[in-house]
């Protein structure tokens, strides 16, 4: 009997893997076919050897959407060209300066080689290739514009890629002013006020309101330094462990909707993502109740994924998309509209693409209004904080100027 690595779906269409022992190949997939499972990979697991220490290629999960949006952008002109599939693949394997990312596109090459759709060969690499992904390689496919979809999956990447450069820009100077007034802010309880403590204990005599009450908290957080930094780390492990679980994820989710400043970002962020992958799935001739599940699902945030299924739910009950879209309070009023007329006209994707472009710039207003109000905050806070414990440390010694002068 040998050991076998596997990979596949379940019956709901979420990603599975794990081991087998089996006599083949065959009859790994056999047996796991018995399970209920769709399997896309069975690799006979091969013992390690020292040798293979070289061989390691360290991979943090998926390729970079880079590097995905320059493979489609250049496929796409490799197919316009004229070049068959097989080639094109076989040159951008040889070419790809992602070696991870070039072992799974020569893996497609062979797979295409055998028979198999390139849609089915990129549908065994879920990781690299999402469902949005494959499903509109399908849709290029059975259209014969796979050349038309390549190019648009590649516009839908450096879109997206955009949305998350400028949220993540706009969220670096916060956080680092974050960082900046916990390590400010530590120095001074654990180091600067423990002196100035003591230098006041030799020179004897009472000391203001503001430096004894500065003092006591700084007294205070020596006395449970143990208890304030192990309850930090319990929440930051507590959040994380929290968040990998689906109903806790989806508690967080909906209260950082319902944060005034950020929730509004998100919720702009999501019609901007909507809008944006719907439109290609739609012209591409994907059926609207899946290109909804497909969309649901890389919306990146469990409470709109949850609402959106519910839209694909009452529409597959013979509803229109524009009721069940009000009722999620996700979708502002002027979208929901737009979508209905351009579900009318039999424009819909046109539609989508027009609201996505709108939407992208209301995404960088609103990021900007957020970090516009989150750096003179936390500025403030931290030159606030600082001031005070330095006045306080400091009203002593200008108390016994003022008394020499006297």
């Amino acid at each position: 009997m040998k050991k076998f690595v596997w990979e596949g779906k379940k019956k709901d269409g979420s990603f599975t893997k794990g081991k087998i022992t089996a006599e083949d190949e065959q009859d790994a997939f056999q047996r796991l076919n018995k399970k209920g499972l769709t399997v896309t990979k069975v690799k006979e697991k091969q013992p390690f050897k020292l040798s293979d220490l070289a061989k390691i290629e360290i991979n943090m999960g998926g390729v970079p959407a880079r590097d995905m949006m320059i493979f489609s952008r250049q496929f796409s002109t490799m197919l316009d060209s004229g070049l068959p599939i097989v080639q094109a693949i076989d040159i951008l394997a040889n070419t790809s300066e992602n070696k991870y990312f070039g072992n799974i596109l020569a893996d497609i090459r062979e797979r295409v080689e055998q028979g198999a759709t390139l849609s089915e060969a990129m549908e065994r690499h879920p990781k690299v290739f999402d469902t949005l992904f494959v499903n509109l390689i399908k849709a290029g496919e059975i259209g014969g514009i796979l050349d038309t979809i390549m190019s648009r999956l590649a516009i839908h990447i450096e879109k997206s890629m955009k949305i998350k450069r400028k949220i993540k820009s706009a969220m670096t100077y916060p956080i680092i002013v974050l960082i900046v007034t916990i390590v400010v802010m530590s120095a001074l309880l654990f180091k600067v006020i423990p002196t100035f403590e003591d230098m006041f204990q030799d020179t004897g005599g009472s000391l203001p309101a503001l430096t004894q009450y500065v003092i006591n908290l700084s007294d205070w957080a020596l006395a449970h330094s143990g208890i304030i930094f192990g309850s930090i780390f319990g929440i930051v492990i507590f959040f994380i462990v929290t968040y990998k679980i689906p109903k806790g994820r989806f508690i967080i989710h909906k209260i950082l909707l319902r944060i005034p400043i950020i929730g509004d970002v998100i919720k702009k962020t999501a019609v901007a993502r909507f809008t944006r992958t719907m439109g290609p799935l739609l012209s591409s001739g994907v059926p609207i109740l899946d290109s909804i599940e497909i969309v649901a699902g890389a919306s990146g945030n469990l409470v709109i994924e949850k609402a959106l299924m519910e839209v694909r739910e009452k529409i597959s009950e013979g509803q229109n998309i524009v009721d069940p879209l009000t009722r999620t309070g996700i979708f502002p009023h002027m979208v929901v509209q737009m979508i209905g007329v351009g579900e009318q006209t039999g424009a819909l994707d046109t539609m989508l693409n027009k609201i996505a472009d709108f939407y992208e710039d209301e995404v960088d207003v609103a990021v900007e209004n957020m970090t516009s109000m989150l750096e003179p905050l936390l500025m403030v806070f931290l030159g606030g904080a600082v001031g005070v414990a330095m006045i306080a440390m400091y009203l002593p010694i200008f108390s016994a100027a003022s008394g020499i002068k006297k």
